[in-house]
């Protein structure tokens, strides 16, 4: 699929979302007929409604993938998935103002020209007949981004003084070493031939005295090593199991005979003793931990903020019969916000 095609990808987009159900109350009673919900001091249109489903049918038509019937499970699915959003969108928008989280007009342009450059590449035709094909004004657009920017808002003012401690770091490393050991390793060279009469023939040359690395580069279809002469370094284990086998089996300096692989014939010479097992030291891995600790931090954070404004939101949350989403839960935490691709999906 194009993303380039696809301006917004709800479907992706609604799975994506941090999501712990709606809660509320079903009924027409305390919400108007032209909108499905009721949110706090906020009503959702069903017009807006009908725009999100009207995308998420030309995603599905650009997939060619059937869109589900009206009534159906996967439909009641999708149906509940974009109550969802829309009900969390408008949690964001009122939680915003208690954050002093702010959308200048600046910003959103800053916004709308960096997805018409993504899309387009800056073209104003091509950008409003992309809009055009998903059915979108450019308003609704410069909506979608107002929200996206909220989100990110949200998310840094929710998550920003988090920090995680040297100490932490080191508990992690040392209570998850084996995902840092490396396996033994070696140095070898070898030469990847498809036919095996010419791989007799090259190694006939071998012993003979011809230059390793001037066959390599004339013969070898291996294009990781080729032009190193058929130099490369292995790690046990990691290379399909015959080479591999003979590879840590030879000792250094001695030739193999051709070894059969599902990628042809190869022959092998290993340049070194072997490496064996050791521990990745804490200095190489200590900024990428951190950096794993600290996002794993943020998106407990955010979670755990996502939930308490369900919960305050509940009691003032109404849906239009029929509209009500499911209760149960459905979370997930990605990339730096709870809802960072709630706008311009585009291809570069």
């Amino acid at each position: 699929m194009s993303r380039s095609r696809n301006l917004l990808l709800l479907p992706v987009l609604l799975l994506a979302l941090l999501v712990a159900g709606c809660g509320g109350d079903d009924g027409a009673g305390s919400v108007p007929s032209d909108a499905v919900a009721v949110v706090g001091d906020d009503e959702i249109a069903k017009a807006d409604f009908d725009r999100v489903l009207d995308q998420a049918k030309r995603s599905y038509t650009q997939q060619k993938r059937a869109f589900p019937k009206p009534g159906s499970p996967d439909y009641e699915q999708l149906k509940g998935q974009i109550m969802q959003f829309l009900v969390q969108r408008s949690q964001f928008e009122q939680r915003a103002e208690d954050l002093d989280v702010e959308v200048s007009d600046e910003e959103l342009d800053k916004r709308l020209k960096q997805a018409k450059q993504e899309c387009c590449k800056g073209n104003e035709t091509r950008f409003r007949a992309l809009l055009k094909q998903q059915g979108l004004e450019e308003e609704q657009l410069r909506n979608e981004l107002r929200a996206q920017v909220i989100s990110e808002g949200i998310f840094k003012d929710v998550t920003g003084g988090l920090k995680v401690s040297d100490a932490e770091v080191q508990k992690y490393y040392r209570s998850h070493q084996k995902q840092y050991q490396q396996p033994e390793s070696r140095d070898v060279r070898h030469i990847l031939v498809k036919k095996k009469a010419l791989a007799e023939r090259i190694f006939r040359q071998l012993e003979g005295g011809a230059s390793f690395a001037k066959l390599a580069r004339r013969y070898s279809e291996d294009p990781g090593s080729k032009a190193q002469g058929g130099k490369l370094t292995i790690a046990k284990g990691q290379t399909v199991g015959p080479f591999d086998q003979t590879a840590f089996l030879l000792g250094k300096g001695q030739l193999s005979r051709p070894v059969k692989t599902q990628y042809g014939y190869h022959i092998i010479e290993p340049l070194s003793a072997v490496k064996g097992k050791r521990l990745t030291p804490l200095a190489q891995v200590r900024q990428s931990i951190r950096q794993q600790l600290l996002q794993a931090k943020r998106n407990e954070a955010m979670s755990k903020w996502v939930e308490e404004t369900r919960t305050d939101f509940a009691e003032r949350t109404a849906f239009q019969v029929g509209f009500q989403p499911p209760a149960t839960a459905t979370t997930g935490t990605t990339g730096t916000t709870g809802t960072s691709g709630t706008t311009a999906t585009t291809d570069r």
